[in-house]
């Protein structure tokens, strides 16, 4: 079902031996160029094509009127209200604290360095439609977005056959909740493109942020530059350091969790223990037979990217965890917080046998949009700061210039660019700036 790997007295990068997904991005992204180009030249039109060529569905408007919205919510299953709702306020307690203020240095006196945070002016925030519902992907993108102060922010999510053209309901409902009344009934790469170019509907957005599949990911790095973007979103992964302490039916229904979401899905755990490896097996086999997306858990499990990586001990799974850099991380092993606090490449980590990858996909108050393929080396997950910049504002006076202005004209001179000495100096004058 699930493949070994036997890392034990291996000296050579991880990396190499580890599984990974075979996902050709490079690929897709000259098949989506001509979707791109299209969007572009031919706006709503194309989008309305591109809808009944790609999901099935004849639109005659692509955004979402507002009654569907409010509908969706006032027709919403209580419990999954009162979830969604319970998600929104720990997801908006997080989030709210990763505010940056503005910070000003005085540098000198006379002369002050004011770092200004400035929310990104228009966001497109995609939200996946596919073989799942993801509101929470709603919750997810709109929170952060939100928090810092975005003025202007729109959903989008592929339109759905058996809902009219419309997006899944609960995923309108959320925008609902969340009080987002511009959504659009687009999906895939198209959507970026949409965003990025703008069309007769839909106003350009300045970024997109937002997991999807491949061809969401090949948009993304095609228009990036003309829109922002987040990341390359991948398919979803987990990686489970645990040693003989973790509990093999915990590991097993985590592993599955992960592999639910598709068949490309990864689940890999890194552990010193065999005698766990071989429990975890045996779980694996009772549970997928039980759970209810069984052919694709275990397709998911069988795949290149799925595995059990053996190690010499707890410091060796470290360091092969880090070289992995999961998208989710899970720890179950003695003195789990000591060891969670020496990883340094994780999209988020999971702490003990009661903080499973599932908790942080809904509730709590972390965010689930998350660096895959490696990428948590270099990156972090979605955040209040993802929809912030950081512009620096100088304002020195006369005496300040004058203070500094022959430390500018030095460095000026030995980059052979002397006009900007002469800038400096046509302020101050030649005769005050010091030798």
């Amino acid at each position: 079902m699930i493949s070994r790997i036997d890392l034990r007295g291996s000296t050579g990068d991880p990396r190499d031996a580890l599984p990974r997904a075979e996902i050709n991005v490079a690929d897709a992204t000259e098949r989506v160029r001509p979707i791109v180009e299209d969007v572009r030249h031919r706006g709503t039109e194309a989008l309305i094509e591109l809808a009944e060529r790609f999901d099935g569905v004849r639109l005659t408007n692509i955004r979402v009127p507002e009654e569907a919205i409010t509908g969706a919510l006032a027709e919403l299953d209580p419990a999954v209200r009162a979830a969604l709702t319970e998600s929104i306020r720990r997801a908006r307690k997080v989030h709210a604290a990763q505010r940056r203020r503005d910070h000003t240095t005085q540098v000198v006196p006379g002369g002050t360095v004011t770092e200004k945070w400035i929310p990104v002016d228009r966001v497109g925030l995609y939200v996946p439609g596919g073989r799942a519902v993801y509101p929470s992907s709603v919750i997810m993108n709109v929170v952060p977005a939100q928090e810092a102060g975005v003025p202007s922010l729109a959903v989008t999510s592929p339109p759905q056959k058996d809902f009219g053209g419309l997006p899944h309901p609960t995923i309108l409902a959320a925008c609902a909740l969340l009080g987002v009344d511009e959504v659009y009934a687009v999906g895939g790469a198209q959507a970026v493109a949409m965003f990025a170019h703008g069309t007769q509907d839909c106003r350009r957005a300045d970024m997109v942020t937002g997991p999807g599949n491949i061809w969401v990911a090949a948009a993304k790095r095609l228009l990036k530059g003309t829109i922002g973007i987040d990341a390359e979103a991948g398919p979803t992964e987990i990686a489970i350091l645990a040693d003989h302490t973790a509990d093999p039916d915990y590991v097993a229904a985590d592993l599955i969790s992960q592999a639910e979401h598709d068949v490309v899905a990864a689940s890999v755990l890194v552990t010193p223990d065999e005698a766990l490896a071989d429990k975890v097996v045996e779980r694996l086999t009772e549970r997928v037979a039980a759970t209810r997306h069984s052919d694709r858990v275990r397709e998911a499990l069988a795949g290149p990217q799925s595995g059990i990586v053996l190690v010499d001990d707890l410091d060796h799974g470290l360091a092969v965890v880090d070289a992995y850099a999961a998208e989710h991380l899970q720890i179950m092993t003695t003195d789990a917080p000591a060891r969670a606090d020496r990883v340094r490449n994780a999209g988020a980590i999971f702490v003990g046998d009661h903080s499973p990858v599932s908790l942080g996909d809904y509730a709590a108050g972390s965010n689930h949009v998350l660096p895959t393929g490696g990428c948590a080396c270099h990156t972090g997950g979605l955040s209040v700061q993802t929809f912030l910049r950081g512009v620096h504002v100088v304002h020195y006076d006369r005496d300040a210039l004058a203070d500094v202005a022959h430390h500018v004209i030095t460095l000026a001179e030995a980059e052979d660019l002397p006009a900007h000495g002469e800038a400096v100096a046509a302020r101050v004058g030649p005769g005050t700036v010091q030798d």
